[in-house]
């Protein structure tokens, strides 16, 4: 029996909050704050700059594709480093399946010495 009128009175209840809100619509904290935020709005740390140094159009972290080069002496191929150092792997041939590993270090460009093709290393800051 006390369950019967706990079920009943909860039933009406839940009838009664039904027809108080029928006209109202519902309200999101999203749509009170003028819409979804975007990715710049809600990223933070590290995320946030490298955002904001892409928007100034710098590549921080070597996301985009790089730049073309010839491999020439006049326009090497650019290989960026935070030492003074680095390995460096050279396809010579499009379809050829050996690399040819080789140092390039701070300086002038150096050849590839299998192909010829040229490398010029380049400091790289990180922006953390």
């Amino acid at each position: 029996m006390a369950a019967r009128l706990l079920l009943r009175t909860c039933s009406l209840r839940a009838l009664q909050l039904r027809g108080t809100n029928a006209g109202k619509p519902l309200q999101r904290a999203v749509a009170s704050a003028g819409g979804i935020p975007t990715d710049e709005e809600q990223a933070t740390g590290l995320e946030r700059r490298t955002l904001q140094a892409l928007k100034q159009g710098k590549d921080p972290y070597s996301i985009l594709k790089p730049k073309q080069y010839s491999g020439t002496k006049a326009d090497p191929h650019i290989v960026p480093g935070i030492g003074n150092k680095r390995l460096v792997g050279c396809l010579c041939e499009e379809d050829n399946t050996a690399i040819v590993w080789f140092w390039l270090h701070e300086g002038d460009p150096q050849r590839c010495p299998s192909c010829g093709s040229h490398y010029k290393f380049v400091h790289h800051e990180l922006p953390h």
